[in-house]
């Protein structure tokens, strides 16, 4: 049997850190989730549209790589991607090398829904990235 991996000493200023940052973080997501919501979108549709748009290499999306980008099984992408193509913001087109795989094609509509909370959500980020930098630095405050 292995001894366990010696732990690091945790200063309070280590606490408080990572409290600061999960805070952030949970400040980040509401205001997501409002700007969806406003958006007449739920997070989740927010979420895919953005994995879509924003996949490494640019390449085509399929089905299961989504359900990865967004940590969810399968069948839930399948349903999402069923309620994104009824509200029209997605195209399914059967792949022509492989017609197991469905892949994916965003609207002009969810192209245009998902520009306006890019933007909304770049604002909010610059806005809280000088806190997430002196966070993320390892810096104390004496």
């Amino acid at each position: 049997m292995t001894p366990p991996k010696p732990r690091p000493a945790i200063s309070q200023a280590d606490y408080q850190r990572l409290s600061q940052f999960r805070y952030l973080i949970r400040r980040f997501l509401e205001f997501s989730q409002v700007q969806a919501n406003d958006a007449g979108l739920t997070p989740r549709q927010h979420q895919a549209l953005l994995a879509i748009k924003g996949f490494p290499g640019g390449g085509p999306v399929a089905v299961g790589d989504l359900a990865e980008r967004l940590r969810i099984r399968h069948h839930s992408a399948v349903e999402l991607v069923n309620r994104l193509a009824e509200a029209g913001l997605v195209i399914r087109d059967q792949d022509k090398g492989d017609h197991r795989r469905v892949l994916l094609q965003l609207t002009p509509l969810a192209d245009d829904h998902l520009a306006d909370l890019s933007a909304a959500h770049l604002d909010e980020l610059s806005r809280i990235e000088p806190m997430l930098r002196r966070l993320l630095s390892r810096r104390e405050e004496s």
